[in-house]
């Protein structure tokens, strides 16, 4: 069967120091170890130390192959949105991991799919960047879940979305910044309690907002299986009936009606939210996600859905239908390599 993780992570082994280059700021550069890992250092601050299969593809194939999966569409490390920049530095930025990631996809046309990055926080140069990214051969952006504390129904930003649906580019919505984050920085809760809520905030701006109401055709998947959005949507979809006058001031149409209109992926660890979440999206949408290489995704590639109970059928759509329909690719590409 072929199996597609749509929402992995890579990095170029080798960065340009942007903090020098630029003058200020905090941007990500990489220090190689003699033990084959890297440090990655935050305007020379320690961030976080990261394995070779975070930047070696033929690395990445090799772990890939252990667990039978051909394809993986790769994006870069939210880390590097670096949206609080100024806007010309992140479209440099912009232009320097896009053409990374479409030298990849260049090279090894069966094995990775593309995903962008542009600078959000200038809505003009992000679509200049998004004309450019349909031309190197990417198939969609990666974006956060707020671009610097605003959130994405902001009407600053319907020109990208706007240009995303016109170019047939997909969308990832990946949780960033997370909200509250100095308040809770104990026990991991930005990545455990943040992360989740930081994709609901998303999902509710761009329903409330009305962007995916005027844009029917812009496909958009939530990443870690929509976070709290589903599991909550009782709780959003009431407050949406008994104050409409709150929540229902830009788009009078129920969230519940968006349901299965977006993708989400599949890391749940968890197979009966899984289940639940099938529920509610159906196979169509719900696409096999591992957050790869971080040791909070899916650590084995789809094993908990394979050894489930859920039909060939649904598996096939969670492995490999339901992201080609995201990213709007024919399965036959991909279908040689197997056979």
């Amino acid at each position: 069967m072929l199996k597609i993780d749509m929402h992995t992570h890579i990095i170029p082994k080798h960065l340009p120091n942007w903090t020098e280059r630029f003058g200020y700021g905090n941007f990500i550069d990489l220090v190689h170890r003699q033990d084959g890992k890297a440090d990655m250092m935050q305007g020379g601050k320690f961030f976080r130390t990261i394995d070779e299969n975070c930047w070696d593809e033929k690395v990445r194939m090799q772990e890939y192959d252990d667990f039978s999966t051909q394809v993986q569409v790769v994006c870069t490390i939210p880390v590097l949105f670096s949206y609080w920049a100024k806007a010309k530095d992140t479209l440099a930025l912009s232009e320097f991991l896009n053409d990374h990631i479409a030298d990849l996809v260049q090279r090894y046309p069966k094995h990775y799919i593309g995903l962008g990055t542009v600078p959000m926080q200038d809505p003009a140069l992000a679509v200049q960047e998004l004309e450019r990214i349909k031309k190197i051969g990417l198939v969609g952006i990666q974006i956060g879940s707020n671009i610097n504390d605003e959130n994405l129904s902001e009407q600053k930003f319907f020109p990208i979305f706007e240009a995303c649906e016109r170019l047939g580019l997909a969308i990832m919505i990946h949780p960033w910044q997370m909200m509250g984050f100095d308040q809770m920085k104990k026990y991991w809760l930005p990545w455990l309690v943040g992360m989740p809520a930081e994709t609901s905030r998303a999902a509710c701006s761009l329903i409330f907002g009305g962007v995916l109401e005027r844009l029917p055709n812009l496909r958009v998947c939530l990443s870690h299986a929509g976070g709290s959005f589903l599991p909550t949507l009782g709780r959003i979809e009431h407050g949406f009936n008994c104050r409409p006058d709150l929540v229902a001031i830009d788009n009078p149409t129920n969230p519940r009606e968006y349901v299965g209109k977006f993708w989400v992926d599949c890391i749940t660890h968890d197979i009966d939210l899984l289940k639940y979440i099938l529920k509610l999206q159906g196979s169509e949408r719900v696409c096999l996600g591992t957050d790869y290489p971080f040791p909070l995704g899916d650590l084995e590639i789809g094993k908990f859905i394979e050894e489930s109970d859920l039909s060939l059928s649904v598996i096939e759509d969670i492995f490999c239908n339901a992201t080609l329909a995201w990213l709007n690719i024919d399965k036959q590409l991909f279908l040689d390599e197997l056979n």
